[in-house]
């Protein structure tokens, strides 16, 4: 009860002390009543002469004496009386309750109010003089340092931040400080300052995740709008300007930016991101459709207001060069060469295209009942013509450089021997697999599927919505299989780690997110959701490893394996599945060749099957005649391989080779196939018979030439 009450009360915000503390522990202000000069000198020596003021300004702690903390020569006051204490004055602005003797309310610096009497009316008040309290001289020279402090700050004309007057520039944006030396010289020089700052450089390398399945919780900030750019880059590039050219600048830069698209800030944050070197922005503006070509105008190159890299005209591809980002470039090349000489059934029919597209949309229903999830009614499965071969080899050659993807093909077939690597299923059973190409948006996934079965691309997002849709509404099917898998997964690879059921939650958050994003790149989890929207099999050859421009190993990838709709019933589900290829964060629709039919060779031995109908052999093993893991089985259905074999034995159609493989068999019909989808092959295909007299005359004529 002693230390409490010779706690001591702050003059500033009237915390009350502990009597050892020096200064206040709320506000940090230094004690007023030093115990060593107003204590210990008067405390054991009452026949000194004080003075009645002394005695009767005493304080419950024994101390009278005040020093003044800003200079130990300023004048001595007496501390605070109850009555002072009960007279605290409110502020008309804040309402912080100052202490009397304050000229200033100590929180806003206002002035504090003129006292008048109440007998006082308002009108009187102005012409009669004002009755000030006491004016308190430390307090009086506290409140004329705040002042001078306030308006020594300076703000920054790019972020508004309030510095210091030292400082040279500002800490928030690094601008410098106007009429700073460093500031003059960037004027005179013109040089700009940096466009991105570094929380634009975060939000750009975060755009893209590149598809390689790895699974991330939502980050705590939201992503910033891909169509729009901010504005304050604009102002950060023109701060060093001065303020006569600001204005100018300013006006114009406005008027440029207000007449802007989506595509075109992309473009500029991709033309910035090959001279940052993030890939992440080149990517963002190629998934939004945006041309690789384009070229810079002279509006652009003023935005972005860094001379020394952008110059009108030039390109992605030039800039790349200029900025030696070989990576970039193998791409941008590989993307200009590839838009400018493919050509696929779909680019040839866009009206025969479009009502596919309906068609497709008309034929997707929702499962009544507990697994509300969306299907296709029709089965459709995407082979390439036939006829082909009747096409002379040089008109041949040209087809399958526009509607094949050969750098997949390569890598999938001679680097990663994934596809094609059995000569018994490759030449003798007519079984080999052609890696159509595909454009490089996000879509990639949902775009091969739809090649493999239709032919066409998700360019409407209609399988993009069905997929967010089943995984929304059937949200607690999906999880717990989802769950029990990855559990399953990280034990069985040594990774003794258990998550906490919000972490759970959070990622699968995460992965609803993903779908129901254009361009998002897709996980496991959404091919195990096509799989039952197609109620087929889907089974995917893929690298596994993901790998660098330069041939660095970055990480497994675990998207090869076989995907089942393990959630419907057997007999409501097709078993001729569907083969994708994926290669470097990239899918791509794997198709076979139709045969005719002829000597049923595609069907392999005693097969009965009809003339009409083709028959591929999917090998269900990999190069090592190891089986294909079957994705997404729960407790009781993961086992040794024997209870795997079993397993695809019954969702798929299999058959056992000669040589002692096993194979899915994908049939596939032109006569029960879609007339559509017929209509569009044959109209793609008088393309390159058009130019089949050409090519004979061509050879004629030099077989003429040999002659003579």
């Amino acid at each position: 009860m002693t230390e409490q009450k010779t706690k001591w009360a702050c003059d500033y915000c009237t915390y009350e002390n502990w009597p050892s503390a020096v200064k206040c522990t709320m506000c940090r202000a230094p004690r007023l009543r030093s115990p060593i000069i107003a204590e210990e000198p008067f405390k054991n020596r009452p026949d000194l002469d004080a003075g009645p003021e002394w005695d009767s300004s005493r304080t419950e702690s024994g101390s009278g004496l005040l020093i003044c903390p800003d200079s130990s020569a300023r004048p001595r006051v007496r501390t605070a009386s109850v009555a002072e204490i009960a007279s605290k004055w409110s502020c008309q602005m804040c309402t912080y309750l100052n202490w009397p003797r304050a000229i200033r309310c100590t929180q806003c610096l206002c002035q504090r109010p003129k006292p008048t009497s109440p007998t006082e009316s308002p009108q009187t008040s102005h012409s009669r003089p004002a009755l000030h309290s006491p004016v308190d001289t430390c307090e009086e020279y506290n409140d004329r340092n705040r002042i001078n402090t306030h308006q020594q700050l300076w703000t920054c004309s790019s972020c508004t931040y309030q510095n210091w007057h030292r400082t040279v520039k500002c800490v928030a944006c690094d601008l410098p400080k106007p009429n700073s030396p460093e500031a003059i010289q960037r004027a005179e020089s013109s040089e700009p300052s940096p466009m991105i700052n570094e929380q634009d450089r975060t939000w750009w390398r975060g755009t893209c995740s590149g598809g390689q399945g790895q699974r991330r919780s939502p980050p705590t900030t939201k992503r910033k709008d891909l169509g729009k750019m901010d504005f304050q880059r604009i102002e950060v590039a023109a701060g060093a300007m001065s303020k006569e050219e600001q204005e100018v600048d300013f006006k114009k830069l406005k008027q440029i930016r207000n007449r802007m698209r989506k595509t075109d800030w992309l473009f500029l944050s991709a033309c910035a991101g090959v001279v940052e070197g993030d890939l992440a922005a080149v990517e963002a503006y190629k998934s939004s459709g945006g041309d690789i070509a384009r070229q810079l105008t002279g509006d652009e190159v003023q935005l972005l207001n860094r001379s020394s890299a952008f110059d009108v005209g030039f390109t992605l591809v030039h800039l790349a060069i200029r900025f030696q980002r070989q990576d970039m470039l193998a791409i941008l090349l590989t993307e200009v060469n590839q838009q400018a000489a493919k050509c696929i059934p779909s680019m040839v029919c866009p009206e025969l295209t479009e009502q596919i597209r309906r068609e497709i949309a008309a034929s997707l229903h929702q499962r009544k009942g507990e697994f509300a999830c969306y299907f296709l009614s029709d089965l459709v499965t995407f082979t390439l013509p036939a006829d082909i071969e009747d096409l002379p080899p040089a008109v041949q050659e040209k087809l399958f450089d526009e509607v094949l993807d050969r750098d997949v093909q390569k890598e999938l077939e001679e680097e990663s021997t994934v596809i094609n690597w059995s000569l018994e299923l490759g030449t003798r059973l007519d079984s080999r697999l052609y890696a159509l190409w595909n454009r490089t948006a996000g879509d990639c996934l949902l775009d091969s599927v739809l090649q493999a079965t239709w032919g066409i691309y998700d360019k409407d997002s209609v399988l993009r919505k069905t997929l967010h849709d089943s995984l929304h509404d059937c949200s607690h099917w999906f999880y717990t299989r989802w769950k029990e898998w990855e559990s399953w997964y990280s034990q069985s690879f040594g990774l003794h780690f258990s998550l906490r059921e919000e972490q759970w939650q959070e990622d699968w958050a995460f992965i609803l997110s993903l779908a129901s994003q254009p361009g998002a790149s897709l996980e496991q989890t959404h091919i195990f959701v096509l799989a039952h929207i197609l109620r087929r099999p889907i089974i995917v050859y893929g690298v596994k490893y993901y790998k660098s421009f330069r041939g660095e190993t970055l990480g497994y990838t675990r998207f090869q394996g076989v995907y089942l709709p393990l959630l419907w019933e057997q007999s409501f589900c097709w078993k001729s599945p569907i083969a994708l290829g994926y290669t470097r964060g990239h899918f791509s629709a794997l198709v076979a060749m139709e045969n005719d039919g002829y000597d049923n060779r595609g069907a392999g031995a005693n097969l009965n099957t009809d003339d009409d109908v083709t028959v591929t052999l999917l090998p269900l093993v990999d190069s090592d005649r190891k089986l294909l893991h079957v994705h997404f089985l729960s407790a009781h259905e993961i086992g040794n391989e024997e209870q795997q074999e079993k397993l695809l034995r019954e969702w798929l159609d299999c058959c056992v080779t000669e040589g002692g493989m096993l194979a899915a068999m994908q049939k596939s019909s032109r006569r029960r196939n879609h007339p559509l989808v017929t209509q569009m092959v044959e109209k793609w295909l008088d393309k390159y018979r058009q130019i089949r007299p050409c090519a004979s005359l061509s050879d004629g004529e030099e077989e003429d030439d040999e002659d003579e």
